[in-house]
């Protein structure tokens, strides 16, 4: 597959280090090309341009230039071309000025067969003329000086100087290519020599070792010298397997991009190689919306926008700077130098800009956008994984806060050290089902009638002993782990519905759902699923989310609310009260049940003014044809307060605490044989 991150074809800034470097190059070797044409006899070279050997060496080094050996999928290393072996073949035989002329013509013939930018064309030239060059001269110091008109063959004696002609061919073209990349890349030369000379030097030691052997058998059998493409065959395909493999190993099928085992190798070095006065910068990048191209346009469709999306980040970031894709919609950017925290902003401004440019596919106009997360070396982690983690969490505070591009902030990240040893912990909790569920109950402020329970997660750790949920579900939120502890939960809830509608307690279950679980697409095909199997309707259980998350995310929930509307799982609007709603964003939300947070319902009787904001949401959502729940009822004046606005429902302490499946089960059936009355049990206790 093309690397959709090979940029080398846009052509650097004048007066920069890489155009001064290019354009130094490029002027010295074109000077040597012309001294080197000048010094080819004009009648000697027609002579030779008669000869058929002439006509099957160009043909071969041209061929030779067309597709390079690839050792390697870094695009660091690039690949060696199997002209080498024929253009030095020309070199040792017939001298510096035919196999000059060969290769320049080979180069320009790649050049426009690949669609190569003019000053990479001629950069080639330059640098290959010199490295021939360079070969040349060392020829020169053994008095080797080969011409059209007097041809040159090897003997025994010779290997020394056909061997250091190598070695300085093979140096010069290094320090040339890894010179220009390392300019490219903002990388050290160091750094690229010593991933490219490796497998380079291997390739270049088996092609210019066979270049004396073509030269014998030039001399003596020119006819069989196109044999030499059977062996040279066998290592370009033999190599190519090797190369197939290698890239599939580190780079992402879809897209081409790396993954995440060639960012982490990625990462490391640059961290290794980091500057004092400078940063190492990592992206966490999230696609916002695109749930919705694969639900509309199908997945093919979704697979062209994803690699129409990583050509697109490639073509935003730095030459040198690593765009990865790790899975989904989820794409890391490595910045192994960046100055400052603006900076890195900067960069990842210009990657949301390149997003939010219209897409047009299969005729249709799609919006897209992205939230980005940014972590820095060093100054809020050492290493990949803690670096990926932190750029986690702040990815998901910009995509909490649709600010688009958020900075790690270390007092907004719950996970301490000690935290990260209970995420460890949490996990094999979840594992071994060591969580709980326990259910309180909700019951109807008129007529004591059971509306549901709420099931609320309890943790009893082995060393710690009971651990509170405001300890560990904010830690899972910002971490993979709440996708599955919501499936846990879920699955949990459906299990003990079962048991309960099946024996005819049809007590719907209401479970709390977290920002990560609507942003993602999972949640409704679980529910669906789990819905089939149990025999279970979807008024079985019910997904409470919190008013700050339900109404500040309407553009990235869209979807997912959609989708659980349509399988008809009601939606309940927790602890209202402590955001922003408006009416407008209130008649909008696909809702059923408002629970008015506990923080005012407690104090309605000792605070006017909370009583005036509780009496104004029981209105506002009687007007709007849902059913108010009042969280935190723990007195009997508060749960006759709260019917007297016309309150539908209420929940805490006075009705029921938060029980074991089984201590719920026995209270739901003492509550079927006798209904609770609020007013009477108030009458019978004055």
């Amino acid at each position: 597959m093309t690397d959709p991150t090979d940029t080398r074809d846009t052509g650097p800034r004048v007066g920069t280090p890489l155009w001064a470097f290019l354009a130094g190059v490029t002027v010295i070797g074109f000077t040597a090309l012309v001294v080197a044409l000048l010094r080819l006899d004009t009648a000697e070279f027609a002579e030779l341009v008669r000869t058929p050997l002439f006509w099957v060496l160009a043909v071969l080094v041209v061929l030779g230039e067309l597709r390079p050996v690839m050792v390697s999928s870094a695009t660091a290393v690039g690949g060696t071309y199997p002209s080498t072996m024929f253009t030095f073949a020309v070199l040792l035989h017939f001298g510096l000025p035919v196999a000059a002329l060969m290769q320049a013509v080979a180069v320009v013939v790649n050049g426009v067969a690949t669609r190569k930018a003019w000053h990479r064309v001629m950069f080639n030239i330059a640098q290959s003329t010199l490295a021939l060059t360079t070969a040349a001269v060392v020829l020169g110091v053994f008095r080797i000086v080969p011409s059209a008109a007097l041809p040159w063959v090897p003997s025994g004696p010779d290997l020394l100087a056909i061997a250091l002609s190598g070695v300085a061919y093979f140096a010069a073209r290094a320090m040339l290519v890894s010179g220009a990349v390392a300019l490219h890349e903002r990388r050290s030369i160091v750094r690229v020599l010593r991933v490219t000379a490796g497998p380079q030097s291997l390739v270049y030691a088996a092609l210019l070792g066979l270049a004396p052997l073509v030269v014998v058998v030039m001399s003596h059998s020119p006819g069989l010298v196109p044999l030499f493409v059977a062996p040279l065959a066998a290592v370009y395909f033999t190599a190519t397997l090797s190369m197939r493999r290698d890239h599939q190993a580190l780079h992402d099928e879809l897209t081409g991009l790396p993954n995440r085992k060639m960012l982490i190798v990625s990462t490391e070095e640059a961290l290794a190689e980091a500057r004092q006065d400078e940063r190492v910068g990592l992206f966490l990048l999230d696609l916002d919306r695109f749930k919705e191209v694969n639900d509309t346009m199908g997945h093919p469709v979704g697979d062209r926008l994803l690699q129409l999306v990583a050509h697109r980040l490639t073509h935003s970031v730095r030459p040198g700077d690593v765009v990865a894709r790790l899975g989904g919609d989820e794409f890391a950017v490595l910045l192994p130098s960046i100055r400052d925290a603006h900076a890195a902003r900067e960069v990842a401004a210009r990657l949301r800009a390149a997003l939010t440019e219209p897409v047009r596919l299969e005729g249709m106009s799609f919006d897209l956008d992205g939230s980005v997360g940014i972590a820095l070396y060093p100054d809020h982690a050492p290493d990949f994984e803690l670096l990926l983690q932190r750029a986690d969490v702040a990815m998901y505070l910009a995509k909490e806060g649709r600010t688009g591009v958020e900075l790690y902030q270390p007092d907004k990240d719950r996970n301490s050290p000690e935290r990260l040893n209970l995420l460890g912990d949490l996990r094999r909790a979840i594992d071994n089902a060591d969580l709980k569920l326990h259910y309180q109950p909700k019951v109807g402020l008129t007529g004591g009638a059971i509306h549901g329970v709420e099931a609320l997660l309890r943790w009893h750790h082995p060393v710690h002993g009971p651990i509170a949920p405001s300890d560990y579900i904010p830690l899972a939120e910002q971490s993979y782990l709440m996708r599955q502890l919501t499936e846990y939960v879920i699955h949990e809830a459906l299990e003990q519905a079962a048991r309960w509608w099946h024996t005819g307690l049809q007590i719907p279950i209401s479970v709390n759902i977290s920002a990560r679980d609507l942003l993602g697409s999972a949640l409704p095909e679980q529910l669906e699923a789990g819905l089939a199997k149990l025999r279970l309707p979807p008024a079985a259980i019910q997904l409470e989310v919190t008013e700050r998350i339900l109404t500040g995310e309407q553009a990235y929930t869209h979807e997912t609310i959609k989708a659980l509307a349509t399988l008809g799982v009601p939606l309940a609007l927790d602890d209202f009260g402590t955001g922003y709603s408006s009416l407008i964003r209130l008649q909008r939300l696909a809702v059923s049940e408002v629970k008015i947070d506990a923080s005012f319902v407690r104090r309605i009787a000792e605070s006017e003014d909370d009583d005036r904001i509780v009496r104004s949401i029981v209105d506002l959502v009687r007007s709007l044809g849902l059913r108010s729940v009042a969280e935190g009822v723990e007195s009997d004046e508060v749960a006759l307060r709260l019917a007297e606005m016309g309150c539908d429902v209420g929940q805490g302490w006075l009705f029921g605490q938060p029980m074991p499946a089984a201590d719920a089960t026995a209270w739901l059936l003492r509550r079927a044989d006798a209904p609770y009355d609020l007013r009477s049990e108030v009458t019978q206790t004055a």
